[in-house]
């Protein structure tokens, strides 16, 4: 899969580059020419100085140098005709001018710059990165705002560029997320030269959002977009929202990567399946109630530890402790494993089909007691014995 992999790499953006944004292209080159001709007008004065004046190179550098930049200390001048000739022709009304212009060109280049960045049009040189495709239709600040901070406080993620490609924001990103680093494209992920612009196939993961999450018919979008990522073979870095469960299995014959239902409230979900992916999975299940839930058991706990607990569980059957209420009613999640556990409830992940009744669970966990109980006796009998 690799070796047929065609990405979008460096050159290809540039020449889009070069090829959309013809403005910023010449302003560059003309730069570039007006360097060249200002540094070929001092090389040219600097020789000049040193050959019919009586200094030194250092000390005709330094005189060119003062002079060009309109210093001009007064320490070094020329004192002949030619040098004096040659400063006004060469420095006065050349190298000068170049100068004025060379800042000048750098002032609309910034001006340039900016407008386009605002606009969604400037392309960044980015690799390793993360590109978003679309925006939430309700709250998508927000979303990306939560989104960024999440992901930046995983370990390795900490100053991860992040592009969004989208429609939205024409007129810039909100202050908020340009001061969290995110920049923005305008453009779709159906159109294969916008991919080209945000650098996908040097992207680190690349997320599509659903463009509507209330709406199944939002992943046919989501479809064709995941279907060039795929052409692309950049399906297995690819994490995608599916709003309807029947095109899942679509989505994942196009060997994308993750496939997750929208939780726009929550985006901690779609960075575990971009971070950890497999983990998304766990945490869908605790949203609905068709495979594995989250269920309270009220009972008294006093003399187990949460290893104790944890292994009766399994052992019957039940499912797998998540967390326990202490007397406070405060929800304790992994608590130490030989610290003896004192609490009223349970959370545990259970089945949704056939769950355990509060009765199963504290024959289990009696059961456990007993085992312990009796395999405790067993070892007291064999150090007496020995």
């Amino acid at each position: 899969m690799l070796r047929n992999r065609r990405p979008l790499n460096a050159e290809h953006s540039q020449s889009y580059a070069q090829s959309h944004l013809p403005m910023s292209g010449l302003i560059r080159k003309r730069m570039k020419t007006l360097f060249s001709m200002l540094i070929g007008l001092l090389i040219f004065q600097v020789l000049v100085i040193w050959t019919v004046e009586d200094l030194t190179l250092f000390e005709s550098i330094w005189m060119t140098m003062t002079t060009v930049s309109t210093v001009g200390y007064g320490d070094y001048a020329p004192q002949t005709l030619i040098g004096r000739l040659s400063t006004i022709i060469v420095l006065f009304i050349g190298a000068i001018t170049v100068l004025t212009l060379i800042i000048s060109d750098f002032i609309e280049y910034r001006f340039y710059r900016r407008e386009r960045s605002l606009r969604g049009l400037w392309i960044y040189k980015m690799k390793e990165h993360i590109v978003i495709i679309n925006t939430p239709q309700h709250g998508g600040a927000q979303y990306f705002l939560r989104f960024a901070s999440q992901i930046r406080s995983n370990p390795g993620y900490e100053t991860v560029p992040i592009m969004l490609l989208t429609r939205q924001f024409p007129n810039g990103l909100p202050p908020e997320l340009t001061d969290m680093g995110l920049v923005h494209f305008h453009g779709t992920g159906s159109d294969p030269s916008a991919l080209q612009a945000v650098h996908a196939g040097s992207a680190r993961h690349i997320v599509v959002l659903a463009t509507d999450e209330t709406d199944a018919n939002s992943d046919s979008i989501t479809f064709d977009i995941a279907h060039r990522l795929s052409e692309l073979n950049l399906g297995y870095q690819t994490t995608s929202e599916c709003v309807a469960d029947r095109n899942r299995s679509r989505l994942k014959a196009l060997g994308i990567r993750a496939v997750i239902r929208p939780v726009r409230t929550y985006p901690e979900i779609m960075v575990r399946a971009v971070v950890a992916p497999g983990s998304e999975k766990v945490l869908e299940d605790m949203f609905n109630y068709e495979h594995d839930h989250p269920h309270r058991y009220d009972l008294l706990l006093e003399d187990l530890n949460w290893a104790d607990i944890v292994s009766a569980l399994i052992r019957h059957d039940i499912g797998t402790a998540l967390a326990y209420i202490d007397d406070d009613g405060e929800v304790i999640c992994q608590p130490p494993i030989k610290q003896p556990i004192k609490g009223k409830g349970l959370i545990v992940m259970v089945r949704s089909i056939e769950t355990p009744g509060l009765e199963v669970v504290k024959e289990a966990l009696e059961r456990y007691r007993k085992f312990l109980e009796k395999w405790r006796n067993s070892q007291e009998s064999d150090s007496t014995d020995s």
